[in-house]
C-alpha cells in the first residue's frame, strides 16, 4: 500500500533542495536563461548534496535513497528551473539507473560510482538527426575487430552533449537487422569522451532551456573497448527502454514542479494586479485557470508517485510511468499557457518568470516519447494490444536504511 505521508528524509531532502535552488540558482537563473548559459559549478554542487546518485546504492558511491527521493528531486529541481531537472534525467535517470540493473561489476566500480559521486559527468546517446520517436530509425553503427568495437555516427538534441564525460550510446552491431529495422540488431555501450575520434558541440538556436547544455556529438570511428558493451550483444533497444522508463520518471516529476511553479506565480501575480477595482483573482475566470492548475498538479504528483512506488517495490511500471509522462507534460503545457494568460502582457515579457516555464515547457511534451507515442501507448494497453512481460533486468526493489 502507498504510503502518503512523506518521510523525515523525504521531508529533509525537500528542504535541502528549495534551500539550495532559492540560494544558488534562483537569483541568477534570469540571467543564465537570457545568456544561454550552462553553469558548470553547479554539477559538483548538486553532487555535495547528493542529488547525482540520489538513488544509486551506497556499496556505489550513491546515497541510496529510494525511488521517491529522486522523484521528489526531479519536482523541487524543476520547479526553480528545467535545466536543473535535466541533469536528473540525463545523469541519475537515463545513465546511473541503467548501469545499476544492466552494468557489469567492472562497469559499475570504473563509471557508476564515480558518476554517482560527481567527479564523471554521463549522459544518454539515442536520439539522432534523422531518428527520435523512431528509434528503429538510428543509423549508428558498431563494428567488431578483435576486442573492440569500432562506433561510427553522430547523436543529437543530447542534453549535456558538451559537458558529459561519459556517455551511453546506441548502435547497430548487426547490418542485416539493420536492413531488416529488427532491433534485436542493436547494442548499447559506454563512450568516453577521451576517446579518439569523438567529438560535440552545442545546439545554439532552442528557444527553451536556455539554461541548459544541449548539443550533438560525432562519432568517426571511435574504438571501444569490449568490456564497455552494456548488457549482450543484441540488447541495445531493450536497454534504451529500461533507460526511457526512468528518464520518462524524472521528466514526469519535474513537469509536475512546473505545474506548481505555474500555480505560485500565479497565485501572486492575481493577488497583487487589480483590474476593474479589484484583485484579478477574485475574477472568475481566472479563478478557473488557478484550479485547473492546482487539480493538475495533485493529479501528476499522484501518477508518478505511483510509478516510484512500484519501482520502490520491483514492479515492472512502463505503461504507469509512460501515463505519469504524458499527463504532467501535457499538464504542465496548459498550467504555462494560462500562468502567461493570467499575467497578461506581464506574461510576455521577460520581467517575470512565467515566459521562461511557457518556453521550458514544451520540450517535455517531445522528448522521452513524444505526447502521441504515449497516447498510442496508453490506448495500445487498454485495448489489449501491448502487455508488459517480465525483463531480463529490472530496477533491485529498494531495500530502505540507506542515508
Amino acid at each position: 500500500m502507498i504510503d502518503f505521508d512523506a518521510s523525515d528524509d523525504h521531508r529533509l531532502l525537500e528542504q535541502s533542495i528549495r534551500e539550495w535552488a532559492a540560494r544558488e540558482v534562483a537569483p541568477r537563473i534570469h540571467d543564465l536563461d537570457r545568456a544561454h548559459r550552462f553553469d558548470r559549478s553547479l554539477l559538483p554542487q548538486m553532487a555535495s548534496l547528493g542529488l547525482l546518485g540520489i538513488s544509486v546504492p551506497v556499496e556505489y558511491g550513491g546515497a541510496g535513497m529510494d525511488y521517491i527521493a529522486l522523484g521528489l528531486a526531479s519536482e523541487e529541481l524543476e520547479y526553480v528551473d528545467t535545466s536543473l531537472r535535466v541533469i536528473m534525467s540525463v545523469h541519475a535517470g537515463l545513465n546511473c539507473l541503467t548501469l545499476v540493473s544492466w552494468g557489469t561489476e567492472d562497469q559499475k566500480q570504473r563509471y557508476l560510482v564515480p558518476q554517482a559521486q560527481g567527479t564523471l559527468i554521463a549522459t544518454y546517446g539515442l536520439t539522432e538527426p534523422a531518428a527520435g520517436s523512431d528509434v528503429r530509425g538510428i543509423q549508428t553503427v558498431a563494428v567488431k575487430k578483435g576486442d573492440r568495437y569500432v562506433l561510427t555516427g553522430e547523436k543529437m538534441w543530447i542534453s549535456l552533449a558538451d559537458v558529459a564525460d561519459v556517455f551511453l550510446v546506441f548502435a547497430w552491431t548487426d547490418l542485416a537487422k539493420k536492413q531488416q529495422r529488427d532491433p534485436s540488431g542493436t547494442s548499447a555501450f559506454i563512450v568516453e569522451r577521451a576517446f579518439k575520434g569523438f567529438s560535440s558541440g552545442t545546439l545554439k538556436e532552442k528557444w527553451g532551456i536556455l539554461a541548459g547544455n544541449t548539443g550533438f556529438f560525432t562519432m568517426d570511428d571511435v574504438e571501444v573497448p569490449g568490456e564497455n558493451l552494456v548488457g549482450r550483444e543484441g540488447e541495445g533497444f531493450k536497454i534504451a527502454m529500461f533507460a526511457l522508463d526512468q528518464g520518462r520518471y524524472t521528466v514526469a516529476a519535474g513537469a509536475t514542479g512546473l505545474i506548481r511553479a505555474c500555480r505560485d506565480a500565479s497565485v501572486a501575480y492575481a493577488r497583487e494586479r487589480k483590474a476593474f477595482g479589484v484583485e484579478i483573482g477574485s475574477h472568475q475566470l481566472v479563478k478557473q485557470m488557478i484550479a485547473q492548475m492546482e487539480s493538475d498538479y495533485q493529479a501528476s504528483h499522484l501518477l508518478w508517485l505511483r510509478a516510484g512506488w512500484l519501482k520502490n517495490v520491483g514492479r515492472r511500471n512502463t505503461r504507469e510511468t509512460s501515463l505519469a509522462k504524458w499527463f504532467a507534460t501535457v499538464a504542465s503545457e496548459r498550467a504555462a499557457s494560462d500562468a502567461v494568460q493570467i499575467h497578461g502582457a506581464n506574461g510576455y515579457s521577460d520581467e517575470y518568470p512565467v515566459g521562461r516555464f511557457y518556453r521550458n515547457c514544451k520540450g517535455a511534451v517531445i522528448y522521452e516519447g513524444t505526447r502521441e507515442i504515449h497516447t498510442i501507448m496508453q490506448a495500445d494497453y487498454v485495448l489489449g494490444y501491448r502487455t508488459d512481460r517480465p525483463a531480463r533486468c529490472e530496477l533491485p526493489a529498494w531495500k530502505g536504511g540507506a542515508q
